[in-house]
Protein backbone atom coordinates (compact mmCIF):
# COMPACT_ATOMS: atom_id res chain seq x y z
CA UNK A 1 0.00 0.00 0.00
CA UNK A 2 2.43 2.19 -1.15
CA UNK A 3 -0.27 5.39 -1.41
CA UNK A 4 -0.02 5.27 2.48
CA UNK A 5 3.15 6.62 2.53
CA UNK A 6 4.60 10.00 2.03
CA UNK A 7 8.38 11.56 2.03
CA UNK A 8 11.22 10.86 2.17
CA UNK A 9 13.87 11.52 4.61
CA UNK A 10 10.91 12.60 6.84
CA UNK A 11 8.67 9.71 6.09
CA UNK A 12 5.15 9.12 7.21
CA UNK A 13 3.09 5.70 6.68
CA UNK A 14 -0.38 6.04 7.92
CA UNK A 15 -3.00 3.12 8.29
CA UNK A 16 -6.78 3.07 9.75
CA UNK A 17 -9.92 3.71 8.52
CA UNK A 18 -13.23 6.50 8.99
CA UNK A 19 -15.27 3.48 11.34
CA UNK A 20 -12.28 1.50 12.38
CA UNK A 21 -10.83 1.13 15.57
CA UNK A 22 -8.54 3.70 14.51
CA UNK A 23 -6.35 6.14 12.60
CA UNK A 24 -2.48 5.47 12.86
CA UNK A 25 0.80 6.56 11.69
CA UNK A 26 4.32 5.45 11.94
CA UNK A 27 7.09 8.64 11.51
CA UNK A 28 10.50 7.42 10.58
CA UNK A 29 12.93 9.83 10.00
CA UNK A 30 12.62 12.85 12.27
CA UNK A 31 16.08 13.47 14.28
CA UNK A 32 16.81 12.70 18.03
CA UNK A 33 16.55 15.36 20.64
CA UNK A 34 13.59 17.14 19.08
CA UNK A 35 11.51 18.60 21.76
CA UNK A 36 7.82 17.45 21.79
CA UNK A 37 5.68 16.40 24.00
CA UNK A 38 1.98 14.17 24.19
CA UNK A 39 0.63 17.92 25.32
CA UNK A 40 2.05 19.45 22.16
CA UNK A 41 0.91 17.10 19.65
CA UNK A 42 -2.84 16.70 21.00
CA UNK A 43 -2.70 20.66 21.46
CA UNK A 44 -2.69 20.75 17.26
CA UNK A 45 -5.01 17.85 16.85
CA UNK A 46 -7.33 20.10 18.82
CA UNK A 47 -7.47 22.28 16.12
CA UNK A 48 -8.97 19.73 13.53
CA UNK A 49 -11.40 17.65 16.02
CA UNK A 50 -15.34 17.60 15.02
CA UNK A 51 -18.03 19.11 16.66
CA UNK A 52 -16.94 22.47 18.21
CA UNK A 53 -19.32 24.43 16.24
CA UNK A 54 -22.68 24.07 14.12
CA UNK A 55 -20.57 25.02 10.73
CA UNK A 56 -18.34 21.33 11.16
CA UNK A 57 -19.93 18.00 11.36
CA UNK A 58 -21.66 16.45 14.76
CA UNK A 59 -19.90 14.21 15.09
CA UNK A 60 -18.04 14.57 18.52
CA UNK A 61 -14.32 12.90 18.99
CA UNK A 62 -12.04 13.30 21.59
CA UNK A 63 -8.94 12.88 19.42
CA UNK A 64 -6.82 12.10 22.50
CA UNK A 65 -3.21 10.73 20.96
CA UNK A 66 -1.61 8.04 22.13
CA UNK A 67 1.76 7.78 21.63
CA UNK A 68 3.51 4.46 22.35
CA UNK A 69 7.27 4.88 20.78
CA UNK A 70 9.54 7.35 19.08
CA UNK A 71 9.10 9.97 22.26
CA UNK A 72 10.86 9.75 25.73
CA UNK A 73 10.89 12.18 28.37
CA UNK A 74 9.41 14.92 26.14
CA UNK A 75 12.71 14.52 23.65
CA UNK A 76 12.15 12.52 20.11
CA UNK A 77 14.38 9.29 19.87
CA UNK A 78 15.59 9.18 16.98
CA UNK A 79 13.32 5.85 16.22
CA UNK A 80 10.06 5.22 14.89
CA UNK A 81 7.15 7.29 16.20
CA UNK A 82 4.14 5.40 16.92
CA UNK A 83 0.79 7.55 17.32
CA UNK A 84 -2.95 6.83 16.59
CA UNK A 85 -6.10 8.07 17.78
CA UNK A 86 -9.49 6.10 18.29
CA UNK A 87 -12.48 6.10 16.93
CA UNK A 88 -15.47 6.09 18.90
CA UNK A 89 -18.28 7.99 18.22
CA UNK A 90 -19.32 6.26 14.90
CA UNK A 91 -22.88 5.24 13.38
CA UNK A 92 -21.96 3.33 10.99
CA UNK A 93 -26.28 2.51 10.12
CA UNK A 94 -26.66 5.76 8.39
CA UNK A 95 -24.41 3.44 5.82
CA UNK A 96 -26.28 0.68 5.23
CA UNK A 97 -28.72 2.49 3.30
CA UNK A 98 -26.70 3.18 0.37
CA UNK A 99 -24.40 0.34 0.35
CA UNK A 100 -24.44 -0.88 -3.02
CA UNK A 101 -25.68 2.97 -4.11
CA UNK A 102 -22.84 5.35 -5.20
CA UNK A 103 -22.61 8.59 -3.04
CA UNK A 104 -22.26 11.78 -5.89
CA UNK A 105 -18.88 13.18 -5.58
CA UNK A 106 -17.34 10.53 -3.58
CA UNK A 107 -14.73 7.84 -4.27
CA UNK A 108 -18.01 4.83 -3.51
CA UNK A 109 -17.69 3.96 -7.29
CA UNK A 110 -14.33 4.04 -8.05
CA UNK A 111 -13.74 2.39 -4.93
CA UNK A 112 -15.86 -0.12 -5.63
CA UNK A 113 -14.64 -1.09 -8.77
CA UNK A 114 -11.14 -1.37 -7.73
CA UNK A 115 -11.57 -3.16 -4.33
CA UNK A 116 -14.83 -4.88 -5.14
CA UNK A 117 -18.62 -5.07 -3.74
CA UNK A 118 -17.48 -6.25 -0.72
CA UNK A 119 -15.15 -3.34 0.46
CA UNK A 120 -16.28 -1.63 3.62
CA UNK A 121 -17.13 2.28 2.55
CA UNK A 122 -18.55 2.88 6.35
CA UNK A 123 -17.63 6.87 7.09
CA UNK A 124 -15.78 6.57 3.92
CA UNK A 125 -13.42 4.14 4.98
CA UNK A 126 -9.87 5.16 3.93
CA UNK A 127 -10.90 7.86 1.79
CA UNK A 128 -12.57 9.74 4.80
CA UNK A 129 -11.45 13.31 5.97
CA UNK A 130 -10.69 11.00 9.50
CA UNK A 131 -7.17 10.30 8.01
CA UNK A 132 -6.10 13.53 7.94
CA UNK A 133 -6.00 13.36 11.80
CA UNK A 134 -2.83 11.63 11.18
CA UNK A 135 -1.26 14.66 8.73
CA UNK A 136 -1.92 16.79 11.74
CA UNK A 137 0.26 14.49 14.48
CA UNK A 138 2.72 14.36 11.82
CA UNK A 139 2.83 17.68 11.46
CA UNK A 140 2.52 18.28 15.01
CA UNK A 141 6.02 16.68 15.37
CA UNK A 142 7.48 18.55 12.33
CA UNK A 143 6.48 22.03 13.53
CA UNK A 144 8.71 21.51 16.40
CA UNK A 145 11.79 20.57 14.02
CA UNK A 146 11.04 23.21 12.12
CA UNK A 147 11.20 25.34 14.94
CA UNK A 148 14.46 24.44 15.99
CA UNK A 149 15.73 26.33 12.40
CA UNK A 150 13.30 29.28 12.55
CA UNK A 151 10.71 27.96 10.25
CA UNK A 152 7.04 28.47 10.58
CA UNK A 153 4.14 27.10 8.71
CA UNK A 154 0.55 28.57 9.13
CA UNK A 155 -2.70 29.04 7.15
CA UNK A 156 -6.07 30.47 6.70
CA UNK A 157 -9.35 30.51 5.46
CA UNK A 158 -8.64 32.97 2.87
CA UNK A 159 -12.64 32.16 0.90
CA UNK A 160 -16.07 30.72 1.58
CA UNK A 161 -18.05 30.47 -1.03
CA UNK A 162 -18.20 34.27 -3.01
CA UNK A 163 -16.68 35.66 0.47
CA UNK A 164 -13.08 36.16 -0.33
CA UNK A 165 -10.53 37.92 1.75
CA UNK A 166 -9.10 40.74 -0.56
CA UNK A 167 -6.83 42.17 1.40
CA UNK A 168 -3.05 41.14 2.70
CA UNK A 169 -3.13 40.02 5.80
CA UNK A 170 0.24 40.05 8.13
CA UNK A 171 1.82 36.83 9.45
CA UNK A 172 0.84 38.60 12.34
CA UNK A 173 -2.85 38.36 11.77
CA UNK A 174 -3.15 34.72 11.01
CA UNK A 175 -0.72 33.49 13.87
CA UNK A 176 -3.11 35.71 16.15
CA UNK A 177 -6.51 35.57 15.09
CA UNK A 178 -6.66 31.76 13.49
CA UNK A 179 -8.38 29.30 15.35
CA UNK A 180 -10.23 32.05 17.87
CA UNK A 181 -13.21 32.31 15.11
CA UNK A 182 -15.51 29.89 14.02
CA UNK A 183 -14.40 29.94 9.91
CA UNK A 184 -10.64 29.71 10.98
CA UNK A 185 -9.95 33.04 9.19
CA UNK A 186 -6.74 35.67 9.75
CA UNK A 187 -9.28 38.82 8.57
CA UNK A 188 -12.25 39.19 11.22
CA UNK A 189 -13.88 41.63 9.11
CA UNK A 190 -14.58 38.55 7.10
CA UNK A 191 -15.81 36.24 9.54
CA UNK A 192 -19.15 37.13 10.00
CA UNK A 193 -20.19 37.11 5.80
CA UNK A 194 -18.09 33.80 5.91
CA UNK A 195 -20.58 32.36 8.55
CA UNK A 196 -23.67 33.53 6.51
CA UNK A 197 -22.12 31.78 3.95
CA UNK A 198 -21.99 28.52 5.58
CA UNK A 199 -25.42 28.53 7.51
CA UNK A 200 -27.15 29.64 4.22
CA UNK A 201 -25.83 26.18 2.91
CA UNK A 202 -26.27 24.16 5.86
CA UNK A 203 -29.86 25.23 6.37
CA UNK A 204 -31.05 24.27 2.48
CA UNK A 205 -29.24 20.81 3.06
CA UNK A 206 -26.26 22.27 0.83
CA UNK A 207 -22.62 22.70 0.88
CA UNK A 208 -19.64 25.18 0.05
CA UNK A 209 -16.20 25.05 -0.98
CA UNK A 210 -13.67 27.19 -0.03
CA UNK A 211 -9.87 28.55 -0.24
CA UNK A 212 -6.98 27.91 2.04
CA UNK A 213 -4.01 29.93 1.88
CA UNK A 214 -0.71 28.63 3.85
CA UNK A 215 2.75 30.27 4.13
CA UNK A 216 6.08 28.90 5.24
CA UNK A 217 8.06 31.55 6.90
CA UNK A 218 12.20 31.48 7.73
CA UNK A 219 13.26 28.70 4.78
CA UNK A 220 16.91 29.70 3.54
CA UNK A 221 17.11 30.23 -0.38
CA UNK A 222 18.45 27.29 -1.91
CA UNK A 223 16.36 24.76 -0.24
CA UNK A 224 14.83 22.52 -2.50
CA UNK A 225 15.61 20.24 -5.43
CA UNK A 226 14.90 21.01 -9.17
CA UNK A 227 12.11 19.21 -11.41
CA UNK A 228 10.42 16.32 -9.77
CA UNK A 229 11.49 17.05 -6.32
CA UNK A 230 10.73 20.82 -6.32
CA UNK A 231 9.33 22.40 -3.31
CA UNK A 232 5.57 22.82 -5.54
CA UNK A 233 5.84 18.87 -6.42
CA UNK A 234 6.67 17.97 -3.13
CA UNK A 235 3.39 20.29 -1.44
CA UNK A 236 1.49 19.52 -4.32
CA UNK A 237 1.66 15.90 -3.67
CA UNK A 238 0.91 16.12 -0.27
CA UNK A 239 -1.63 19.00 -0.24
CA UNK A 240 -3.86 16.25 -3.13
CA UNK A 241 -3.70 13.89 -0.19
CA UNK A 242 -6.26 15.87 1.84
CA UNK A 243 -9.83 15.05 0.47
CA UNK A 244 -12.00 17.43 -1.23
CA UNK A 245 -8.53 19.17 -2.22
CA UNK A 246 -9.27 20.03 -6.25
CA UNK A 247 -6.38 22.67 -6.59
CA UNK A 248 -3.35 24.38 -5.82
CA UNK A 249 -1.48 27.65 -6.59
CA UNK A 250 1.89 29.48 -5.86
CA UNK A 251 2.42 33.04 -5.02
CA UNK A 252 0.22 34.75 -7.91
CA UNK A 253 -1.08 31.72 -9.51
CA UNK A 254 -3.61 31.59 -12.02
CA UNK A 255 -4.18 35.54 -11.51
CA UNK A 256 -0.69 36.21 -12.61
CA UNK A 257 -1.60 34.24 -15.76
CA UNK A 258 -3.36 37.15 -16.84
CA UNK A 259 -0.29 40.05 -15.81
CA UNK A 260 2.77 40.93 -17.98
CA UNK A 261 6.02 39.67 -16.95
CA UNK A 262 6.64 43.40 -16.30
CA UNK A 263 4.24 43.42 -13.68
CA UNK A 264 4.75 39.46 -12.25
CA UNK A 265 8.29 39.45 -12.05
CA UNK A 266 10.41 39.94 -8.88
CA UNK A 267 12.47 42.34 -8.63
CA UNK A 268 15.68 41.97 -6.30
CA UNK A 269 16.76 44.23 -3.90
CA UNK A 270 18.93 44.43 -0.42
CA UNK A 271 17.70 44.71 2.61
CA UNK A 272 20.11 45.10 5.54
CA UNK A 273 22.69 43.04 3.45
CA UNK A 274 20.34 39.99 2.29
CA UNK A 275 18.89 39.82 -0.89
CA UNK A 276 15.36 40.05 -0.90
CA UNK A 277 12.36 40.68 -3.51
CA UNK A 278 10.46 43.69 -4.12
CA UNK A 279 7.34 41.28 -4.32
CA UNK A 280 6.31 37.87 -3.98
CA UNK A 281 4.45 36.89 -7.03
CA UNK A 282 6.75 33.90 -7.16
CA UNK A 283 5.57 32.56 -3.09
CA UNK A 284 8.89 32.18 -2.76
CA UNK A 285 10.26 29.40 -5.06
CA UNK A 286 12.04 29.87 -8.52
CA UNK A 287 13.44 26.74 -10.13
CA UNK A 288 11.98 24.35 -7.32
CA UNK A 289 14.27 26.05 -5.07
CA UNK A 290 13.30 28.56 -2.05
CA UNK A 291 14.32 32.20 -2.69
CA UNK A 292 14.24 33.30 0.71
CA UNK A 293 10.90 34.78 0.72
CA UNK A 294 8.09 32.80 2.49
CA UNK A 295 6.38 29.60 0.37
CA UNK A 296 2.73 30.85 -0.37
CA UNK A 297 0.24 28.96 -1.92
CA UNK A 298 -3.31 28.44 -1.52
CA UNK A 299 -5.46 25.24 -2.19
CA UNK A 300 -9.19 24.97 -3.13
CA UNK A 301 -11.59 22.89 -1.21
CA UNK A 302 -14.75 21.99 -3.39
CA UNK A 303 -18.26 21.59 -1.75
CA UNK A 304 -18.45 18.83 1.07
CA UNK A 305 -20.36 16.22 -1.25
CA UNK A 306 -22.31 14.87 1.61
CA UNK A 307 -25.35 17.04 1.02
CA UNK A 308 -29.03 15.97 2.16
CA UNK A 309 -30.64 16.71 -0.85
CA UNK A 310 -31.91 14.01 -2.79
CA UNK A 311 -29.59 13.41 -5.45
CA UNK A 312 -29.60 10.34 -8.93
CA UNK A 313 -27.21 7.28 -8.48
CA UNK A 314 -27.08 4.16 -9.40
CA UNK A 315 -27.74 0.98 -7.62
CA UNK A 316 -25.17 -1.24 -8.50
CA UNK A 317 -26.60 -4.46 -7.07
CA UNK A 318 -29.59 -3.96 -9.63
CA UNK A 319 -27.86 -1.62 -11.91
CA UNK A 320 -30.64 0.43 -12.09
CA UNK A 321 -30.86 4.08 -11.61
CA UNK A 322 -32.45 5.27 -8.61
CA UNK A 323 -32.23 8.12 -5.90
CA UNK A 324 -30.65 8.97 -2.56
CA UNK A 325 -31.09 10.91 0.60
CA UNK A 326 -28.19 10.77 3.14
CA UNK A 327 -28.41 10.85 6.63
CA UNK A 328 -25.12 11.31 8.78
CA UNK A 329 -23.12 14.30 9.94
CA UNK A 330 -21.22 15.95 7.43
CA UNK A 331 -19.23 19.31 7.85
CA UNK A 332 -21.33 21.86 5.35
CA UNK A 333 -17.79 23.25 4.41
CA UNK A 334 -14.78 21.42 4.65
CA UNK A 335 -12.58 24.01 4.36
CA UNK A 336 -12.71 25.58 7.66
CA UNK A 337 -11.41 22.19 9.11
CA UNK A 338 -9.09 21.95 6.36
CA UNK A 339 -6.72 25.02 7.57
CA UNK A 340 -4.96 22.97 10.27
CA UNK A 341 -4.53 20.28 7.92
CA UNK A 342 -3.06 22.16 5.27
CA UNK A 343 -0.93 24.33 7.24
CA UNK A 344 0.65 20.19 9.10
CA UNK A 345 0.91 19.06 5.53
CA UNK A 346 2.99 22.09 4.87
CA UNK A 347 5.39 21.04 8.61
CA UNK A 348 5.97 17.81 6.95
CA UNK A 349 6.54 18.15 3.55
CA UNK A 350 9.09 21.07 4.61
CA UNK A 351 11.16 19.11 7.39
CA UNK A 352 11.29 16.55 4.64
CA UNK A 353 12.49 18.98 1.91
CA UNK A 354 15.04 20.29 4.79
CA UNK A 355 16.60 16.79 6.04
CA UNK A 356 17.14 15.50 2.10
CA UNK A 357 20.47 17.63 1.86
CA UNK A 358 21.19 17.20 5.35
CA UNK A 359 21.55 13.27 4.24
CA UNK A 360 23.17 13.76 1.24
CA UNK A 361 26.06 16.07 2.85
CA UNK A 362 26.77 13.21 5.45
CA UNK A 363 27.16 10.30 2.96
Amino acid sequence: MDGFEFGEKFKLKVSGSSHGPSVELELYGCPAGVEVSVQDIQAELDKRKPGQSILTTSRKEDDLVEVSSGIADGLTTGGAISMLIRNKNTISAHYESIKFKPRPSHADYPARVKYGMDFDLRGGAFFSARMTAAFVMAGAVAKKFLAQKGVKTMAFTKSIGKVNVAREVSDEEILTNVYHNPVNTAAPEAAEAMVAEVEAARRDGDSVGGVVECRVTGLPPGAGDPLFKSIESTIAQAVFAIPAAKGIEFGSGFAGSASRGSANNDEYRLKDGRVVTTSNNSGGILGGLSTGMPIVFRVAFKPTASIFKEQRTVDLSSMTETTLKLEGRHDPCIAIRAVPVVEHVAAFTTADILLRPEERGRN
